[in-house]
């Protein structure tokens, strides 16, 4: 004799399973909670996900005031939870691992994969600095232009590095900073940047920038 109840109770739950598998989006959304030194640039490569798809699902985050416990969407990630963790492991690896090749002879460095042609090589004394207010001259998160600060800009003397060029940084250290080589333009100054001097924005609070310290760099002047 068949029991009736059981084979409901178990067409129920068949029943429920399939409908949970069917609401699992292929490609769905996942929170990341931001950690420091975290940016929307390697986030993007950590994921696997476009940069401006990434800042499209965050449009309420600022790109320069990611801090710690900041939950960031990640937009259409694939449903593979083994493989994840693994995968963006190396990801991550690839991601902050640039190799620097320089031909000095013929003024080429080479990183990240690309090949930059420079003028000349300047060493400098670096500082980094955050968007707190207290280290923006009241003038809020913007450099000397009025542009929102972001990852890439510097503060020069201008009588030193004219504003507006570009150089490849090299030789420095700190997690909020690609490894080993990154470029940067020159679009902001400071009161206390003179002579061979540069002030590095690094996204982040005040803290965790403070930690960069004072650094002796090198920088490629890029045509």
């Amino acid at each position: 004799m068949f029991n009736h109840k059981r084979i409901s109770k178990a067409a129920i739950a068949l029943m429920t399973s399939v409908l949970l598998i069917q609401a699992v989006p292929a490609h769905a959304e996942s929170v990341h909670v931001a950690k420091e030194g975290d940016t929307f640039f390697t986030l993007a490569k950590q994921y696997g996900v476009s940069t401006d798809k990434l800042m499209n699902a965050n449009k309420n985050i600022s790109p320069y005031n990611i801090y710690g416990g900041l939950k960031i969407t990640i937009p259409g990630q694939e449903n593979k939870a083994a493989a994840a963790p693994a995968q963006m492991k190396a990801q991550e690896n690839t991601v902050k691992a640039a190799s620097l090749d320089v031909n000095a002879e013929n003024k080429v460095v080479q990183a990240w994969g690309k090949t930059f042609d420079y003028s000349k090589t300047i060493n400098v004394k670096a500082t980094a600095y955050s968007a707190d207010a207290s280290e923006n001259g009241g003038w809020g998160a913007v450099d000397y232009f009025g542009n929102p600060l972001e990852l890439g800009t510097i503060a020069v003397d201008p009588k030193v590095i004219p504003f507006g060029t570009k150089v490849l940084v090299t030789g420095h250290s700190h997690p909020g900073l690609p490894k080993q080589a990154f470029v940067a333009t020159a679009l902001d100054a400071g009161s206390a940047i003179k002579g061979n001097r540069i002030d590095i924005f690094i996204p982040g609070s005040k803290q965790f920038v403070n930690t960069f310290g004072f650094q002796d760099v090198e920088l490629y002047v890029l045509k």
